[in-house]
């Protein structure tokens, strides 16, 4: 018997069709809204360098607010997925032991206050057995402005290089201090990269002199007269002169804080596009003579952490906000110019992720007021880490080169 359909079954059969259509919909629109797990910068401009070098007994940070553009980081939640180190208020940790020698990838998150992923970076996390390079013979060159001229990270990577299972380290370069001379740099305070390219006066330099007034009158160390007196970089005779001629095993440049100077969102691209040209200049001066030569980026180093610093050193002139726009502005060209060129033997070297632009900066004790008595410690130096800083940075560096001296790089 065939069964006939009335109005009721059509109506069943159409509320059936019509609920299984919504469910449909509704799973496509719960697939489509699932939160991705590709990197993206987000509106705090997140960015995170390809590598993180650690060495076994050194610590090693990711400092929340130095990876991202926001004026107040305590605002969002930062979440780092790794199987090593710990995650702290303003930082991932990590010192390492012998055993976590290996490679790691590390993934930093950002939400907001409603668990939302604003942001999220990725890294590799490389762990250099703590021997790597033992007893080898390296030649490092650093080239920079004030915080090289400082010499404090240079003198640590002399200091660390001394342990056992680290390579045998020799600075190339001219010697500030007479009384220390081992130290040996290229550092001038003021300094850009063009200055390195084209600041050439006639005359003897004055090596040994201790008065940077002296020292930084100078003319670049690497430009010499030709026989028509026409300076030009010549990288061959500076290794003659300074080095037995051969190439440095490491060059290092640390450039671009006083590019940033008066800069602002409208101007800083095409600041940067001009200093690129000489940063090019300099890359290029150290391949033309040695492909082999180890030529680490320094990314360029973030301000004090309050605007404190920047009312000391500069009164109504400048504001951390803007220079810290600048810088990170100079970090996300920096690793776009330079980054992914591992076989060209030229590397990011990532010194800003682990500075403490909070506790590793000068600071001057005083009353908070002229109306009381109680007193505080303000930080008075923008650009200029403390000696803490400094040592950082000179943490970093050590990692990276350790890195560098693995046979097969992980």
């Amino acid at each position: 018997m065939t069964r006939q359909i009335g109005f009721t079954d059509t109506v069943v059969r159409g509320v059936r069709v019509l609920l299984l259509a919504a469910l449909w919909c509704a799973g496509v629109g719960a697939r489509a809204a699932e939160p991705t797990t590709a990197p993206f910068a987000g509106k705090i401009r997140l960015l995170l360098p390809p590598r993180l070098y650690a060495v076994p007994g050194i610590e090693m940070n990711v400092y929340f607010d130095n990876v991202c553009l926001m004026p107040n980081p305590e605002s969002v939640v930062f979440d780092v997925t790794c199987t090593k180190g710990r995650q702290q208020v303003e930082r991932w940790t990590f010192v390492p032991e012998e055993e976590d020698a290996g490679e790691y990838p590390f993934v930093l998150e950002v939400r907001d206050a409603a668990n939302t992923i604003i942001a999220r970076a990725e890294s590799r996390l490389r762990v250099t057995p703590r021997a790597a390079g033992a007893g080898a013979p390296v030649t490092v060159l650093t080239v920079g402005d004030s915080l090289t001229h400082a010499t404090v990270y240079p003198a640590h990577l002399l200091e660390l290089c001394k342990a056992e299972g680290n390579p045998h380290v020799t600075l190339v370069g001219h010697t500030p201090y007479t009384n220390r001379p081992a130290i040996r740099i290229e550092g001038y305070g003021g300094w850009t990269a063009k200055q390195f390219t084209t600041g050439y006066k006639e005359g003897k330099r004055d090596t040994g002199s201790q008065d940077w007034r002296v020292w930084n009158a100078s003319s670049s160390p690497f430009l010499y007269a030709d026989a028509q007196g026409v300076p030009a970089l010549d990288f061959a005779r500076y290794c003659r002169e300074f080095n037995g001629g051969r190439a440095p095993d490491f060059v290092t440049f640390l450039l671009g804080c006083n590019d940033l100077f008066g800069a602002d969102d409208g101007s800083i691209d095409a600041i940067l596009d001009a200093m690129f040209k000489h940063y090019d200049a300099l890359i290029e001066m150290v391949r033309g003579v040695s492909r082999e030569t180890r030529i680490g980026v320094l990314l360029v180093t973030p301000p004090a952490g309050t605007q404190d610093a920047f009312g000391a050193n500069y009164r109504c002139g400048l504001t951390r906000w803007q220079f810290k726009r600048n810088q990170h502005r100079t970090v996300e060209r920096m690793m776009e110019r330079y980054g992914g060129r591992e076989g060209e033997n030229l590397f990011l070297v990532p010194v800003h992720v682990n500075l403490d632009c909070v506790h590793n900066y000068p600071t001057l004790q005083g009353p908070w007021n002229a109306r009381t008595r109680e007193a505080g410690s303000r930080l008075n130096n923008g650009v200029h880490p403390s000696r803490e800083g400094y040592l950082q940075i000179g943490d970093s560096l050590f990692c990276w080169i350790k890195a560098q001296l693995v046979a097969d790089n992980f």
